[in-house]
């Protein structure tokens, strides 16, 4: 499934890395805690938190997650959208809750592998 798939399916604005939609998603998580994400983000995954500082970004390319989904139209700080394109990373907001999103992705058929 690629980001552009999933984002045709939920209430989304693109914040960052309009150009990578056609990414290949495998494997999601949700998660607010850094080290945690650290330790099992997923590689080509997507990653729903409600942090927005510019750590998310590093964490990001470290690991390789494609997409980073912001909930409940967080706003985002400038930084860190400014980095996310400089990385290439997608960030998308969305009004529906970090529950919502899970249980959306999960009916896509994204699940969680590390």
């Amino acid at each position: 499934m690629r980001i552009s798939d999933i984002i045709s399916k939920i209430p989304h604005t693109i914040l960052a890395g309009e150009e990578f939609l056609n990414r290949e998603i495998k494997s999601g998580y949700c998660c607010d805690l850094l080290s945690r994400v650290m330790a099992h983000g997923p590689r080509n995954g997507i990653w729903i938190t409600v942090q927005t500082h510019v750590n998310i970004i590093a964490i990001a390319t470290l690991l390789e997650i494609s997409c980073i989904i912001i909930p409940e139209d967080i706003k985002v700080d400038p930084n860190t959208i400014e980095k996310a394109n400089e990385e290439e990373v997608v960030v998308i907001s969305s009004p529906l809750t970090a529950f919502e999103l899970a249980g959306l992705l999960y009916e896509m058929g994204v699940g969680y592998q590390q």
